[in-house]
């Protein structure tokens, strides 16, 4: 004669799970023969019990209905609350033997010992990555089904995982958590912060296997690689122009367009790329992050401190096809072919005067403005150039001046010269 318990068990015939009621078999066995009869009816997805499609359509309502009784959070699944109480109760009995991390599931330890086994169990089907946890991999089919099931309630933006719409949200409320220790500038995204750290420690984990350059950033080694392969296969519709990237045909059809969707809050200025925004930030800031090894000069820009290093290493690597100068920036090139082509594209709106160069533009229009803002510190006389005032620091340095009528010569930068001059003088 059966026991009751056997009696009353109901088992499985592959995998030897068993079950107090036949309902509860019945619907393990959907896990074996991976059907999904049970369809949202707003994204599509399929799953094999009717309780876990009632649980994801609440990811679409937003309904919440499991509430916690001390701080009021609420919850669309059962279990989350559950664990959610382990908060409040702060127990925590799982612990890992490697690093002594404490958990309050055995399920949470069990996810946590493949950051130390390195195990991936969760494989993508279409694109081959492989996850650690059944959450990423959820997010990462996404990508592939184009589902964004949620949505900010300010914008309508929508994104795929929670953790991206939380981020999100930080730029509606401007809250900025993860700070830099060395610097004191914050981010929204802990992702950004630690991505912003090496630009401090110089750490650049990311090396290209074919020539050896290294990288802070992936999205940085991903977009050297199209250097090697030559690959541009993003075109603008206007002009034709081909990028290895979609993000820099992005910012180039602002070109075309006039768009600069970056605004500064403090001057009003207005970019079209976000990395000449953050550039430009910096002139309010005084941040100047990129240092000279060898002078110690800091700069705000890298493209200016690659720039100050040809002072120390003397290369000129851009020449002028006419008459042989060199030169060690392209701007600074690309002016001096001003002097044989004669073109003057900087005017004055004033007296129509053109310049060569926009700096001798800027000193011309002191001319009409009257403004001198280059002062003596000794006697407090003012001067529309540096140049002017560096002259005048000679009166005060006691260098001997020339008095004979017919000399036209009233004073050198040189009192060796003088001297020599007046000498001859008398």
């Amino acid at each position: 004669m059966q026991s009751v318990t056997e009696s009353n068990t109901f088992p499985c015939t592959r995998c030897g799970s068993a079950f107090s009621q036949k309902a509860e078999l019945n619907k393990h066995l959907h896990t074996h023969s991976n059907k999904k009869p049970f369809s949202c009816e707003i994204c599509g997805s399929s799953f094999s019990r009717k309780s876990i499609l009632k649980q994801h359509v609440r990811i679409h309502t937003g309904e919440k209905p499991y509430s916690c009784e001390i701080c009021k959070s609420s919850f669309s699944q059962q279990s989350t609350l559950k664990a959610h109480m382990h908060i409040h109760s702060e127990e925590k009995s799982f612990a890992c033997n490697i690093c002594g991390f404490s958990f309050h599931y055995k399920s949470y330890l069990k996810i946590h010992m493949r950051v130390h086994t390195g195990q991936k169990p969760f494989s993508c089907k279409i694109c081959g990555a492989t996850f650690s946890h059944t959450a990423s991999y959820k997010v990462h089919m996404r990508t592939h089904t184009g589902e964004k099931p949620y949505s900010c309630e300010i914008c309508v933006a929508k994104f795929s995982g929670q953790s991206n719409l939380t981020s999100h949200m930080r730029v509606h409320t401007g809250q900025k958590p993860f700070s830099c220790e060395i610097c004191g500038y914050s981010f929204t995204r802990k992702s950004i912060l630690q991505q912003h750290v090496r630009i401090h420690t110089g750490e650049k984990p990311y090396s290209c296997e074919i020539c050896g350059s290294s990288f802070s950033q992936k999205a940085n080694l991903k977009y050297h690689m199209h250097t090697h392969t030559g690959e541009k296969g993003f075109h603008c519709d206007i002009c034709g122009s081909s990028f290895s990237l979609k993000g820099n045909l992005r910012a180039h059809v602002r070109v075309h367009t006039g768009q600069k969707p970056f605004s500064c809050e403090t001057c009003g200025y207005s970019f079209s790329h976000g990395s000449s925004f953050k550039a430009h930030m910096r002139t309010h800031t005084g941040e100047k992050p990129y240092t000279c090894e060898i002078c110690r000069c800091s700069f705000s820009h890298k493209g200016t401190l690659k720039g100050h290093m040809l002072i120390h290493t003397g290369e000129k690597p851009f020449n002028c096809g006419i008459c042989k100068s060199s030169f060690s920036q392209q701007s600074t090139l690309k002016a001096h072919m001003r002097i044989h082509s004669g073109e003057k594209p900087f005017s004055c709106d004033i007296c129509e005067c053109s310049f060569n160069y926009k700096s001798y533009l800027k000193i011309h229009m002191r001319v009409h403005t009257n403004e001198k803002p280059f002062s003596c510190e000794i006697c407090g006389f003012l001067f529309s150039q540096k140049s002017n005032l560096k002259t005048h620091m000679h009166t005060h340095s006691g260098v001997k001046q020339c008095n004979t009528i017919d000399c036209v010569i009233i004073s050198t930068s040189s009192s060796v010269k003088v001297e020599h001059h007046i000498q001859q003088q008398v």
